[in-house]
């Protein structure tokens, strides 16, 4: 604290902080490698992501956590929805299908749990999700984890989610891979700032 002002003093963290934002990027699950994040990790990844924007404080999303042999248990509700879709799918397909959420030590899903609201609109609400979603990947970035924020087609199959336990009004906003980065991941071509960027001016009159 600043003496006898009661105003905390401005350390060093800031540009910590804003190098952390500047360099996180996102790797292939098949990327991350294990050790995945301690039991305390998690509980800090979850305290983090839930410390969003919330209109109305309506908590519009939850987390699922799949690490160990449940990766392996969810993915065989993918292998099965695989199967019906391609039915003719070879075995190896299967087996890739089997093993989605088996190729990061970590993964946790982000389900969106938004819905019409008297007061608060059903897209605000989603992307509180959404937020949620980028707080759990920069705190694993934060832990010295590499992150991917993805969804993939059984996102968005019902027989998936059934099995996964979400409700008829849940969607996931995300599934969060997280690891060791195997190697130090490479950046890719940003837009311009230019080419996304306008300043609102006043007509001068």
């Amino acid at each position: 604290m600043l003496p006898g002002t009661g105003t905390r003093m401005v350390t060093n963290s800031m540009p910590e902080a804003l190098e952390l934002l500047r360099t996180r990027r996102s790797l292939k699950p098949v990327e991350l490698v294990a050790p995945g994040p301690s039991t305390a990790e998690i509980e800090t990844l979850l305290t983090i992501a839930s410390r969003v924007p919330d209109h109305g404080k309506l908590v519009p999303w939850r987390f699922i956590v799949f690490e160990g042999d449940a990766r392996l248990t969810a993915g065989r509700a993918i292998e099965a929805a695989f199967r019906i879709k391609y039915p003719d799918a070879k075995p190896d397909q299967v087996d890739y299908e089997r093993k989605r959420l088996a190729r990061a030590p970590l993964v946790i899903a982000v389900v969106s749990r938004a819905g019409p609201h008297v007061k608060i609109p059903e897209w605000e609400q989603v992307l509180s999700a959404g937020a949620a979603a980028m707080s759990l990947v920069l705190a694993a970035h934060a832990l010295g984890y590499g992150a991917n924020w993805i969804t993939e087609w059984y996102a968005y199959d019902r027989r998936v989610l059934d099995a996964l336990g979400l409700k008829d009004n849940e969607k996931v906003a995300g599934f969060i891979h997280i690891g060791k980065p195997a190697q130090a991941p490479e950046d890719r071509p940003r837009p311009p700032l230019a080419e996304i960027t306008t300043r609102f001016e006043t007509s001068g009159e």
